[in-house]
């Protein structure tokens, strides 16, 4: 589907305020209302818009300590390896704490988000899930002192 700048309009508005109604897009952006509902249907059914979520303060949660967490597996990526790496993968993102993983390029396979309430609850992820997993070979774990940016929002 190719987007064109009326629907780029309506994805940074709802990007920003995913509660707004077609009547609130339309007037914003100046189309019709029914043209406005159409096309959030239209791109809901492209799978360009896959959901809408409430973005939740972590540190108001109980939840302030942030940590990415590098890992790599023990053994190379071949036919069998790769699916053992995706088992680990899947494994590791049923975790609560956990809100991203993703296999990388360079000297680690893999970076893992987590969130939780402090660094001794980090540590014990870790420690208990990580390095005890079948097919991780080591970790680094990297704290967060301070958040300059965190955002969900795509450049449209």
């Amino acid at each position: 589907m190719r987007i064109d700048e009326k629907q780029r309009m309506i994805l940074r508005l709802i990007q920003s305020n995913g509660r707004l109604s077609s009547k609130e897009i339309a007037n914003r952006i100046n189309i019709p209302v029914t043209t406005a509902f159409t096309r959030v249907k239209k791109m809901e059914e492209h799978g360009i818009i896959i959901g809408y979520k409430a973005i939740l303060d972590s540190r108001k949660l109980g939840q302030p300590a942030t940590a990415f967490i590098f890992a790599s597996f023990s053994q190379p990526a071949s036919q069998e390896g790769s699916e053992t790496q995706k088992r680990i993968e899947n494994q590791i993102a049923k975790h609560q704490m956990v809100q991203e993983v993703h296999t990388i390029t360079g000297d680690w396979d893999m970076i893992i988000k987590v969130k939780g309430k402090d660094v001794d609850e980090m540590s014990n992820f870790v420690m208990n899930n990580l390095r005890t997993m079948n097919g991780i070979e080591k970790t680094l774990t990297c704290i967060v002192f301070r958040t300059a940016k965190e955002s969900t929002d795509i450049a449209v």
